[in-house]
């Protein structure tokens, strides 16, 4: 917004979800009241809510949001509206501190992100493909460096925790693109509110996963309680069934290849054999005839036809026992992969291996940015910590934009994506009041 206490036109239509146009005869009409200001109309927060309280068009997107999140809500003191999120700070201005690249995106900009968000909804309004978000997890209390320096502090608790995340989940939402998603990393002992707070935001049928993250070896703790060695990661999409999916899959490792892949060919590897027949009688067909002077067993059929047959055969792909039963032969190269699951074994090294106290596994991440974005894909971390998204991002060709406002943050990103020869624009955010 140009005034405090003012909104655009363009900023109204965005709000109520309509053109510029129809706020134009909205104003003409004089149904919604707007103060001419160089040229241009500007109206005031007041005028809007009257407006919004006089008019049934902001009555229904109400009702659909509650049937989106089963009615279900968290209610607490000191909860804003969207509106009130969206308009009631003033925003300030992106400062280049330091530029080593002409692009538009990669970069990192040092400051709350809160104000930060809402300055980037004006460039990248749904155009954000992935959010990976590593939040404080409301433990109440702060964190240091191996070296006792402060790295950054969890003091937020209950409600005023909650509502931090909630202002800027709202804020991402705009942000993500029409197929984007967001990965919320969260503490297992608070994520079941902030559950229910994306739900709220993103409607509950945009919900996809609740993904269990192992975290560390088994504890061995004295209270009487099982050991936590896990964490979670909530995952959404702006739209369920549009958000880019490239369905990576698990890679077979040595121990599931034995299992799986037991004999060994002397040129071509590992492989394994399957029947060739299936349940299920065929009468006339010709997958219940003889091939080869062999009948199906009883009961059963062949799984292919015989002209099929006669082809893998000649290519060395059925495998004859010495008792002369046919099976077909597949091949350990051939593998694509398991389907991932909900539980994911990624450990954090400890504090003495790492620069940031909740730096994260790249292989976790990397996982995350290939299933969820494609190469011309915006991932956006605003919680960047470490800046370990970034850099996968970057390894991945993915464009990226960090946010964080610790300045330990700040100082290890900038060495080591010197370190890592990785051009970066770098931002502060300065207010304008």
């Amino acid at each position: 917004m140009n005034q405090a206490g003012f909104l655009t036109v363009e900023e109204v239509a965005q709000n109520l979800k309509v053109t510029r146009q129809t706020v134009s005869k909205y104003i003409k009409t004089k149904e919604l009241n707007a103060i001419k200001m160089n040229k241009s109309y500007r109206i005031a927060f007041n005028d809007f809510e009257k407006f919004i309280n006089n008019n049934s068009i902001v009555g229904e997107p109400k009702i659909a949001y509650l049937k989106k999140s089963k009615n279900c809500l968290l209610d607490y003191p000191n909860k804003m509206d969207e509106f009130e999120i969206r308009n009631s700070y003033s925003k300030g201005t992106l400062k280049l501190v330091e530029k080593q690249h002409n692009l538009r995106d990669n970069i990192f900009v040092f400051g709350d992100n809160l104000f930060v968000l809402k300055s980037l909804l004006d460039t990248h309004y749904g155009k954000i493909d992935l959010v990976y978000i590593d939040p404080p997890f409301a433990t109440g209390r702060d964190f240091n460096t191996i070296d006792d320096h402060s790295a950054y502090s969890d003091k937020l608790i209950d409600n005023e925790f909650l509502e931090f995340i909630r202002k800027r989940l709202i804020l991402l939402r705009d942000l993500l693109s029409e197929n984007g998603s967001i990965y919320l990393h969260i503490d297992k002992k608070i994520g079941h509110y902030v559950k229910i707070i994306m739900d709220e935001v993103f409607g509950y049928n945009n919900y996809i996963n609740d993904i269990t993250r192992i975290k560390c070896n088994p504890k061995n703790f004295a209270r009487n309680a099982y050991g936590n060695y896990s964490d979670m990661v909530l995952f959404y999409a702006k739209n369920r069934d549009k958000n880019i999916w490239n369905e990576v899959k698990e890679k077979m490792l040595e121990d599931k290849r034995k299992q799986l892949f037991p004999k060994k060919h002397p040129k071509l590897g590992y492989y394994t054999t399957n029947p060739i027949h299936a349940p299920g009688k065929t009468i006339d067909g010709d997958t219940g005839k003889k091939w080869k002077g062999l009948l199906p067993p009883k009961g059963r059929h062949w799984r292919y036809s015989r002209k099929v047959l006669t082809e893998l055969d000649n290519k060395g792909l059925i495998e004859w026992s010495s008792t002369g039963n046919p099976r077909k032969i597949v091949w350990a190269s051939e593998h694509k992969g398991f389907k991932i699951q909900d539980v994911w074994e990624f450990k954090d090294k400890g504090l003495s291996y790492v620069e940031y106290p909740t730096q994260k596994n790249f292989d976790f991440l990397e996982r995350i940015i290939r299933n969820s974005s494609n190469e011309d894909s915006i991932v956006l971390d605003c919680f960047a910590g470490s800046g370990s998204t970034l850099k996968i991002a970057e390894k991945l060709n993915r464009k990226w934009i960090g946010v964080d406002n610790s300045t330990h943050s700040y100082s290890v990103i900038k060495k080591s994506f010197k370190k890592d020869s990785i051009k970066c624009n770098f931002y502060e955010y300065m207010s304008l009041t």
